[in-house]
């Protein structure tokens, strides 16, 4: 009976970590492999990709708008990095389209829109928040960097800017000192959300769990981890140079390629548990719009 108490208390025990999603170990192999599916996603579906994406181009153009009253110039390095903070989840929608062509089901903008009727969308609003606030801070302690070292005095131009940056010790303390506060923000939004997006919209997991999950995945990984954090990076400032007109592109596929990365580290589920059908949601001509708003006289 003692035996049996203790066999009963053992598998109670393990219950949760065998619930938990079981990491794998991954290299650059399956990095690349990640980005080339990506690419095919984005080729198979780009007007759609564009569609969604064409929103954050907008976002960056803005930002800097938003900033020209003190200097955008300054700023544009540090809104171009910001990007790799909330790229994880404004690519929610690139997430559900590489799901659906995975399941060879219909892969439209239409569908992409289909995330937001997750019934994880609440605990994905919620992390992307925490990630919106981390962007926010960072530009904000990038401009306080940037007044540490020259003051509020403005700039003339890129290369009055690019002259104080490359050729004066106060240049290169911004230089190192940015980079390192920068590395570190990066750091934080790559640990709580390389593969949480993806493992909430397939696993319906709550943010909490999604969190714990991504920080396993970096630990189990850290060094291919470290390499598509740098890639990422390299990809969004290289998607700015055309007055963030790029981003239409890298966006999208850093957003597919996310989603088959998840892929690669986090083994199937063996048993996924079924979910509800969600009722069929009838699609009204614009024509009976009066009438779509007072349901019940239609039922009268």
């Amino acid at each position: 009976m003692a035996n049996y108490h203790g066999n009963v208390t053992s598998m109670a025990q393990r219950a949760p970590d065998a619930a938990a999603p079981v990491i794998r170990t991954i290299g650059f192999a399956e990095l690349g492999r990640a980005l080339r599916r990506g690419w095919e996603d984005f080729k198979a579906v780009p007007s759609h990709a564009i569609l969604l994406c064409v929103i954050y181009p907008v976002l960056g153009l803005v930002l800097a708008r938003a900033v020209l009253g003190y200097s955008v110039i300054p700023l544009l390095f540090p809104l171009a990095a910001g990007f790799a903070l909330i790229g994880p989840f404004a690519a929610l929608g690139l997430y559900e389209m590489s799901r659906r062509r995975e399941r060879r089901e219909p892969a439209t903008a239409w569908d992409a829109l289909e995330v937001v009727r997750s019934p994880s969308f609440g605990a994905m609003l919620g992390l992307g928040v925490l990630l919106l606030a981390l962007f926010v801070t960072w530009v904000a302690t990038a401009q306080a960097i940037y007044i540490a070292a020259f003051g509020y005095a403005g700039v003339t131009g890129f290369s009055d800017f690019a002259t104080r940056v490359l050729t004066t010790p106060q240049g290169w303390w911004l230089i190192v000192v940015g980079c390192g506060v920068g590395f570190l923000f990066a750091l934080v939004a790559l640990c709580i959300s390389v593969v949480s997006f993806p493992l909430m919209l397939e696993r319906h997991a709550g943010a909490g769990d999604a969190m714990v999950t991504s920080l396993r995945a970096v630990a189990h990984n850290p060094v291919p981890m470290a390499a598509w954090g740098l890639i990422v990076a390299v990809l969004l400032v290289a998607g700015t140079l055309p007055f963030f007109l790029g981003l239409a592109v890298v966006i999208p596929l850093l957003g597919h390629a996310t989603w088959h990365l998840y892929r690669e580290t986090i083994e199937p589920e063996l048993n996924p548990q079924p979910l509800p059908l969600r009722p069929h949601r009838e699609r009204k001509p614009a024509a009976d719009f009066p009438a779509n708003l007072f349901p019940w006289r239609r039922w009268e």
